[in-house]
């Protein structure tokens, strides 16, 4: 039997590859410029923030588009990678010294789960691993009781305030409500607030966020794929078929989690901060949002998702600072009641088939002869049609 993909699953690979580096290209050569032509060079830096902010869309995707599984608390998650990169920065000062803000409360000795900071590695692995452990301690505590649905989101928004509590009143151990600062800090000899690093933190963030998809479209396609959507679609039968949906909804919840890390990590690098206030709820409810408005099941619409909807919310909060919100609501509104596959599911279905009416003055007959156009269907008619002859 030839195991071999066939060809046209292999072009349809390559096509999307290619895509895949010329948006990336763009973004670090072409983008750029073009902002700073029109004179909104500014908006680079938002740009690096938002293109953070895809790569945990695209955690919320995998767990709640594919797998069915609606995390309320990411913002936790999120908050773990920032608060690993910030305290490694903060390290980055004379032997002997600490940082500022522990003199403010009368501390004198470096507390003893900061020492592991001054390793870069060690950050690295902890932005990775910390919210990746949590969420499968988490996970594993809840999924193997069967808890799901509603009851889920419920949990991992009471873990988030937990977490919120507990970080915004440890002053005298990562300085509370204030969040621990970054742009001042320096990396490499260099202020990491300043143009050329933000510029290299930029271009990190492009590269990690084609890492993620990739990583995504990876985990969504063959048969672990198809597992995440038998567990959306109907667990129970998936249970009856010998399998153990506990296993893969905990690694499903890990790898989400520690993507919405490395999206913390380099938001707070671009951002300058980082406080407990990315663990507000409001905040974990956005992130669904932006997957929401882009598509569920859809890895390129959660990043669309995340752009379009803090790009709007970036312009129209300084045309509107005081209804900005109003906006967001209705926005949500519209995509659940209107379009509740979101802008892909939008344009997979009724926006493909307005563009051929419209412009093509064609309009396509959903019978069930288009089977015959499929290449999956004509791929499986070819090899039965050789297995039967073979033998």
């Amino acid at each position: 039997m030839n195991k071999e993909a066939p060809w046209w699953k292999q072009r349809s690979f390559l096509i999307e590859a290619g895509l895949v580096v010329v948006i990336a290209l763009a973004l670090i050569y072409i983008v750029p410029n073009l902002l700073v032509g029109i004179g909104q060079g500014f908006r680079v830096g938002l740009l690096g923030r938002f293109l953070a902010l895809a790569i945990v869309a695209l955690g919320i995707d995998l767990i709640w588009g594919y797998t069915g599984i609606l995390s309320l608390g990411h913002g936790l998650f999120f908050a773990l990678g920032g608060y690993s990169l910030a305290m490694f920065l903060q390290l980055q000062i004379p032997a002997g010294q600490l940082p500022d803000f522990f003199t403010l409360y009368g501390v004198t000795e470096l507390p003893a789960f900061w020492l592991p900071f001054y390793s870069l590695p060690f950050t690295v692995f902890a932005i990775v691993l910390l919210p990746a452990i949590v969420a499968a301690v988490l996970g594993y505590l809840v999924f193997r009781n069967r808890i799901r649905g509603v009851y889920f989101s419920i949990l991992t928004q009471a873990a988030l305030i937990v977490f919120f509590n507990f970080f915004n009143g440890q002053q005298k151990l990562i300085n509370g409500t204030n969040g621990l600062k970054t742009d001042t800090t320096t990396f490499m000899g260099q202020t990491v607030g300043d143009p050329p690093l933000q510029w290299a933190f930029y271009i990190l963030t492009v590269w990690l966020l084609v890492g993620a998809y990739a990583l995504c479209r990876w985990l969504t396609s063959g048969r672990l794929g198809r597992l995440l959507v038998a567990i959306r679609d109907d667990e129970p039968r998936l249970r009856f078929s010998g399998y153990n949906p506990t296993v893969f909804k905990v690694l499903v919840f890990a790898v989400s989690a520690a993507l919405a890390g490395v999206s913390g990590a380099l938001f707070t690098v671009q951002s300058g901060i980082i406080s407990p206030k990315a663990m507000d709820i409001a905040f974990s409810i956005e992130m669904v949002i932006w997957v929401a408005v882009g598509g569920r099941a859809s890895l390129v619409g959660a990043i669309l998702g995340a752009l379009i909807v803090n790009f709007a919310k970036s312009i129209l909060s300084e045309q509107f600072p005081q209804f900005w919100f109003f906006f967001q609501g209705a926005l949500f509104l519209i995509v659940v009641t209107v379009v509740p596959g979101g802008l892909i599911g939008w344009l997979r279905t009724d926006g493909v088939e307005l563009v051929r009416s419209r412009f093509l003055g064609k309009r396509r007959l959903m019978t069930y002869p288009s089977l015959e156009e499929d290449p999956e269907v004509q791929y499986e008619r070819e090899n039965l049609t050789n297995r039967k002859s073979d033998g």
